[in-house]
């Protein structure tokens, strides 16, 4: 199954499909975004084989300049690739959301949400790093799997709790990862 319907947390065990939908999306912005995007990579849970994740694969799209995307909108859109807005915008301050959707853009089940942010800045790296850990490391993938199947289940429709209710894991397991990558790395 691929898509979400907006505020829904349901998490499902990973699906190959994903994977294969994100090569999918991948090759798509290449050839819309070309030189613009210095990189693109399939990140979060539907990134991780080991773990649930929501039926949504994210997208993480490196730019020298994020604005360099504003005159490809209205071919991303050609293409089913639709801008909104943050929720919280000063969260992101450096960052567009682009989604794509099953359906009409207004009933907004996303299959995809695709993150245009600065290429090696720290939400690039984040990203990265936080994928790449839990590959590496089964033992914290299945802990924070385990706590995104109980919120999803404590809070199936409550998309703000789900988030809340990981948030100290998630800043446990990045601190973790930022250490991991300069130890692999070094």
């Amino acid at each position: 199954m691929l898509g979400l319907r907006k505020g829904a947390t349901t998490v499902l065990p990973h699906d190959p499909q994903w994977e294969s939908a994100a090569r999918t999306a991948i090759d798509t912005l290449k050839t819309i975004l070309g030189d613009a995007a210095v990189d693109i990579r399939h990140v979060g849970s539907t990134a991780i084989p080991s773990i649930h994740a929501k039926p949504v694969v994210d997208i993480a799209v490196g730019m020298r300049d994020v604005k360099s995307i504003e005159p490809l909108v209205g071919e991303l859109e050609r293409h089913g690739i639709f801008f909104r807005p943050y929720r919280r915008p000063e969260i992101h301050p450096d960052q567009l959301l682009f989604i794509m959707v099953d359906g009409s853009v207004a009933e907004d089940t996303r299959t995809h949400n695709i993150h245009v942010l600065p290429y090696g800045g720290e939400t690039w790296n984040n990203y990265i790093d936080f994928r790449d850990y839990l590959r590496a490391n089964p033992d914290r993938a299945a802990e924070y799997d385990a706590l995104k199947v109980a919120l999803s289940e404590a809070h199936p429709d409550d998309r703000i709790a789900y988030t809340a209710g990981k948030e100290t894991l998630i800043d446990e397991l990045l601190a973790e990862a930022r250490a991991w990558r300069k130890a692999v790395t070094a």
